[in-house]
């Protein structure tokens, strides 16, 4: 659990004391490649920092095409924060992507946590600004960039991500067809 402890140090300091009774409000979980976590329709009890391994948020849309709409590698949380914070059903799925070894926290584990450890809050905050700041990006991508661009743009920010995650997942990540990012791939190597 260094890395959680590594991450949180990037946002607060927090002694080992003090980390050892952050890290009892959460269960550690092993996760199997295409293991669901969590389904549409389920109240979203949890959400998941990962520390080893890669998420996928997703829902299936009106034609039973999965649309994935967020990913989660290490150091990165997960959920479907809405649906988390209010105690309802989720539209959303979640499922790993590769097998995984996650902390999750459930809401009311949650709650004692913030209560115990106020310096948490300011974490929370932290990274939720700047997860709401890279949605905010990358709405505007989706707005001023080509299809070809925006798969450049994303394969040159995150390379890792061209070579980690399935070609099929990244393409509907980035609301194409499996297909037709192969023909972007294509013209781009020619």
């Amino acid at each position: 659990m260094e890395s959680f402890k590594a991450h949180l140090d990037k946002f607060i300091s927090i002694n080992d004391e003090e980390f050892a009774s952050v890290m009892s409000f959460f269960e550690v979980l092993t996760v199997k490649k295409k293991q669901n976590l969590m389904l549409e329709d389920e109240v979203c009890q949890f959400k998941y920092f990962v520390i080893q391994g890669c998420l996928r948020k997703f829902f299936i849309n009106e034609k039973g095409i999965e649309q994935t709409t967020e990913f989660a590698i290490e150091n990165w949380w997960i959920s479907d924060t809405f649906a988390f914070e209010k105690q309802i059903k989720s539209t959303f799925n979640i499922q790993a992507v590769e097998n995984s070894q996650i902390l999750a926290i459930d809401y009311d584990a949650q709650e004692k946590l913030l209560e115990k450890h106020p310096l948490m809050e300011k974490y929370f905050r932290m990274v939720y600004q700047t997860a709401y700041a890279a949605a905010e990006k990358r709405i505007r991508y989706l707005y001023e960039m080509t299809k070809e661009e925006y798969y450049i743009h994303f394969s040159t920010l995150y390379p890792w991500f061209i070579q980690r995650i399935p070609q099929y997942l990244i393409a509907s990540f980035l609301g194409f067809t499996p297909e037709y990012l192969s023909e972007i791939r294509a013209k781009l190597r020619s």
